[in-house]
């Protein structure tokens, strides 16, 4: 493609045009084939079944959905969920319920309904594929050479021998597996994502290393089913990737809801115990600290699957297992694009693998398209309370020139947060001081990851704090916050 746009006929090419020996007489040349059935290959799929293209879907599994929809964040807030429900049952008689007698939690349930969401979502994607006549084959896709009359070729290997796939265009999108520190292996106490959401019974004590979303998310968690919690951090502080007011504040609500959260703090040894796990960590502060556990989880980040892919044979080279690509997910090699979790420089969200899939489809069939901006991206976390930001932080808009005015305004001021009971946190906005234009907006709360979503509408048409202080949000709402949050900037909320 390099950089230019076109149309291909749904259908139209076939191998008449490619070099002998390349594919097999007769065979249909795809007009894109996607290595990968998560959020970014899927999204990529359907979208480009829905501008008529010829598409083929290559799941190195049984099921559609990657780790987002298996073993990432569908299970993962459904269990958010079930804990939200498990306060609210302990909390009851606060909400004039009264005689609920001594709940129980039976895990297995749990563990059921959460299986039965995902299979639920699963079974959705095999309809969507059908719907948009994209071709799904099951089985693990390699790249095996340049192409040839630009036409390339993806071996596939499954559970019914090997073939091989053609097509003019190729997505990447294998997604990324959970990093381990150095020397540790997954098993019944020493964790990751996957192993935790197996668990046949809560644990009644875990150490959490690492706070990031993954982290600080089981932590919560199973902290509101009853586990002793250490969360251990390399960094200075908690979600590091957030505003430092945010990282500041979710600090003081875990302290309160009981879990110990060490910062700065550097992993000496992991070991299994005899009834457990050992940890040896030193603290900000130079100290040596030992905690033991039944189990611990390893939340260190994800690394991107390309090993294996064949990118060598093609002249790809990658940054630490990442692909570069320009604005449009193009690769340096005509034809291939990368999507997701393998793309340097993007989070690791299934919600910006999605939309780089459906940029690149909408690239390839020469439909009008924008490019991800980095700044327009929503992060989300789904901790009790709630974290979701948009844009710069504070320090970052600042280092970066703005001249800058912030507003701050507290969910204790919000009368839906009141009828909620739950009234930690608060709205941020970051504006610049000149014209007004919102850089970032930073919210811990309730429902912090359903209204952010009005912050990125808002940037993405560069509204003003002037025209957000006249746009009326519904009362009582968690979103009114919003429209209070703007108002500070100029410190005129009017409930705070």
């Amino acid at each position: 493609m390099g950089g230019r746009s076109f149309m291909v006929e749904a259908g139209s090419v076939q191998t008449s045009s490619v070099q002998a020996g390349s594919v097999e007489a007769g065979t249909a040349v795809y007009d894109i084939a996607i290595i990968g059935g998560g959020p970014a290959g899927y999204t990529a799929a359907i979208r480009a079944g829905q501008y008529g293209l010829k598409v083929a879907l290559i799941e190195a599994t049984d099921k559609l959905g990657g780790t987002c929809l298996h073993w990432g964040c569908i299970p993962t807030k459904a269990l958010l969920f079930n804990a939200e429900v498990w306060e609210h049952v302990q909390h009851a008689a606060q909400f004039g319920i009264e005689n609920v007698g001594t709940p129980t939690l039976n895990w297995a349930r749990v563990l059921e309904r959460k299986s039965a969401i995902t299979l639920k979502h699963a079974k959705g994607l095999d309809f969507l594929m059908k719907k948009n006549k994209v071709t799904v084959i099951h089985g693990y896709g390699r790249l095996t050479g340049p192409a040839r009359d630009g036409v390339h070729t993806v071996a596939v290997t499954g559970a019914d021998g090997s073939r091989l796939i053609a097509a003019r265009n190729l997505f990447l999108a294998t997604g990324s597996d959970a990093r381990l520190l150095p020397g540790l292996k997954p098993d019944d106490r020493i964790l990751t994502n996957m192993e935790i959401l197996a668990l046949p019974e809560p644990p009644k004590s875990l150490i959490v290393i690492g706070a990031g979303a993954v982290g600080v998310e089981f932590s919560s968690i199973f902290r509101s089913f009853g586990a002793e919690v250490t969360l251990v951090e390399f960094l200075p502080r908690l979600v590091p990737a957030e505003d430092a007011e945010i990282s500041k504040e979710l600090a003081r609500v875990f302290k309160k809801r009981g879990i110990d959260a060490w910062t700065g703090a550097r992993v000496e040894s992991v070991e299994r115990t005899e009834a457990g796990v050992r940890v040896r960590f030193t603290d900000a502060n130079g100290r040596e600290q030992t905690r033991e556990a039944e189990k611990v989880l390893v939340a260190v980040g994800r690394a991107p699957r390309t090993a294996d892919l064949g990118l060598e044979t093609v002249g790809l080279s990658t940054d630490r297992g990442y692909l570069t690509v320009n604005e449009w997910m193009e690769t340096a090699v005509p034809g291939i694009s990368a999507l997701g979790d393998i793309v340097a420089g993007l989070p690791q969200l299934a919600h910006v693998g999605a939309m780089a899939g459906m940029v690149a489809a909408a690239r390839v069939a020469g439909r009008p398209a924008r490019p991800i901006r980095r700044t327009r991206i929503p992060a989300c976390t789904y901790t009790e309370p709630q974290i979701g930001s948009a844009g710069l932080t504070e320090e970052a808009a600042r280092a970066a020139g703005h001249a800058v005015k912030v507003g701050k305004f507290p969910f204790a001021g919000n009368s839906k947060a009141t009828i909620l009971g739950t009234h930690e946190g608060f709205v941020k906005v970051v504006a610049d001081a000149q014209y007004g234009e919102i850089l970032g907006v930073h919210i811990l709360g309730p429902g912090a990851t359903e209204i952010i979503a009005e912050a990125v509408a808002v940037m993405e048409l560069e509204a003003t704090v002037e025209d957000l202080m006249f746009t009326i949000h519904a009362h009582p709402t968690l979103a009114e916050a919003m429209l209070d949050g703007y108002a500070a900037v100029e410190g005129m909320a009017i409930n705070a």
